[in-house]
């Protein structure tokens, strides 16, 4: 599973799961544990990422990337309500009366006539509004991330009040039966209830950074948080899995000088440690965090130069401080650094490999057909992944020389020695190439990369802080034993690939 984003109780009892690096809506039996595919990716249906249910059991579901909400029926088909809403996110439906609002600097909270015409603009340059609800009230209750809020507002009407302040990054609101709000708070990872009236604040829950929505399912809480896992919140503090979590997006992979696997994970940086613990470096709402990562490599322990956004930054995860070398590119997709020090990226949108100096860079290579991975020989030759062109070049000082040929999609490439290892993501095959003798040998077969098979996924189109347009970029790394690490973006999952004895 992509992570999990809205949640939502439907008509029948089940929590559905909008996820939306996976362009997936999942429907999960919270009594059973099973999970049923009910809009697959390649559908219709691009991010979504918030869902509300109408009285006719029609879903409505907004798509954060492309700005977009659609309706679901319950036999199945779809339609386009709106598609010039950036940011779409936040959502719910009271008396058969639409509001949503976008998640974004400056965003705007609207009621939506579902018949069609201009929205209603409630209230607009909020900073990152996100999942809301219609309290006891009648007042139409909504978070604000940025700033740590919570406001209301009458839906026919008027000024924002503010009802809460102080928190770890408010991202949804709901109600429980007696009327409190129930919120998680993306940076804290707490669920808290909160007095309406007095803003009184208490912990029902401490679960950990990284908490999206929730959803009642009668007087039974569940939260979901980006790792894909879903909890339930018992009495007393207590917590129970309903969905265990994964990883939400992995893309680049890159390995410490203490041999520390790190991962790219969508919104998170991640450490797998020696007893095999996941260790969050830093995430998208902690502070000094560089933004959406794409693609990495590791310059130190805990430290990294980074790519996305169409910036290229040095990381420092142990400080919590990032500085951005270069700004301004198109789509930074793998970074590598030499051994003296010298740092290239691709730029997947402008078909171009630079060389990145702190506040500049320099075309080494142009014309690429969508270049990805990167990585730099022992004796420094930059090779290059042309996953269009399916086949890698060597950057020279006149252009570039075909070194493999005959992929299909080559992605993330890992030089060890005289071996070139090439992830082709479009066979779903690991090949070994030696640079020496030019012969490849393919060693992995049946990858989890790319698109599953029949599948052809629609780009996300991104949106600030996020890297957009949002493809996918399938990262390979080795350990000191010679373990070779891939991402496995298909089904959200590394795996680790080691010689037989």
């Amino acid at each position: 599973m992509f992570g999990a984003n809205g949640i939502r109780s439907g008509p029948d009892g089940r929590v559905y799961i909008a996820q939306v690096a996976g362009s997936t809506i999942s429907a999960l039996d919270i009594d059973t544990g099973n999970v049923e595919t009910i809009s697959a990716q390649g559908s219709d249906i691009v991010a979504p990422d918030d869902m509300a249910f109408d009285a006719s059991g029609d879903m409505y579901i907004t798509e954060y990337y492309d700005g977009r909400v659609s309706v679901r029926s319950p036999d199945g088909s779809t339609r386009l309500l709106r598609d010039d809403l950036p940011g779409a996110n936040g959502i719910t439906i009271h008396q058969d009366r639409l509001f949503v609002n976008e998640c974004r600097i400056g965003g705007r909270l609207m009621e939506i006539n579902p018949s069609g015409g201009a929205p209603k603009v409630l209230a607009d340059n909020l900073p990152m509004p996100n999942a809301m609800e219609i309290g006891p009230d009648g007042m139409l209750y909504y978070p604000l991330v940025a700033t740590n809020e919570i406001y209301r507002i009458n839906p026919d009407g008027g000024e924002p009040e503010r009802v809460a302040a102080d928190l770890g990054g408010p991202t949804a609101v709901k109600f429980d039966s007696a009327g409190f709000i129930v919120s998680t708070q993306v940076g804290s990872g707490q669920v808290l209830r909160i007095d309406p009236r007095s803003g009184e604040k208490a912990v029902l829950a401490q679960i950990g950074p990284g908490l999206d929505n929730l959803t009642f399912v009668g007087d039974r809480l569940f939260v979901s948080g980006f790792t894909g896992q879903i909890t339930e919140v018992l009495g007393g503090g207590d917590t129970r899995t309903a969905l265990p979590d994964g990883l939400t997006w992995p893309l680049d992979l890159t390995v410490g000088p203490d041999g520390t696997l790190y991962i790219a994970d969508g919104t998170f940086l991640l450490a797998l440690e020696a007893d095999g613990e996941l260790r969050t470096l830093g995430m998208l709402f902690s502070p000094g965090y560089p933004g959406y990562i794409r693609g990495m490599t590791s310059i130190g322990k805990d430290q990294f130069i980074v790519a996305g956004n169409g910036d290229v930054s040095r990381y420092d995860a142990a400080k919590a401080e990032s500085e951005v070398l270069v700004t301004g590119l198109d789509q930074t997709y793998g970074v590598a650094a030499s051994g003296t020090g010298a740092i290239a990226v691709a730029d997947f949108g402008a078909g171009e490999v630079h060389s990145v100096g702190s506040g500049s860079s320099e075309v080494l290579a142009g014309g690429l057909d969508h270049p990805t991975g990167v990585a730099f020989t022992g004796s420094g030759t930059l090779l290059v992944a042309e996953s269009g062109a399916g086949q890698v070049v060597a950057v020279t000082g006149s252009g570039t020389d075909t070194v493999v040929d005959g992929l299909e999609r080559p992605h993330g490439l890992l030089v060890s020695g005289q071996t070139l290892y090439i992830v082709d993501v479009g066979a779903k095959t690991l090949i070994a190439f030696d640079l020496e003798t030019k012969s490849r040998q393919t060693i992995a077969t049946d990858l989890p990369v790319g698109a599953p098979p029949g599948v052809t996924p629609k780009p996300l189109l991104g949106l600030v802080p996020f890297s957009g347009p949002q493809g996918p970029f399938t990262g390979i790394a080795a350990g000191p034993d010679g373990t070779i690490y891939i991402s496995g973006d298909a089904e959200g999952s590394v795996l680790a690939l080691r010689k037989e004895a």
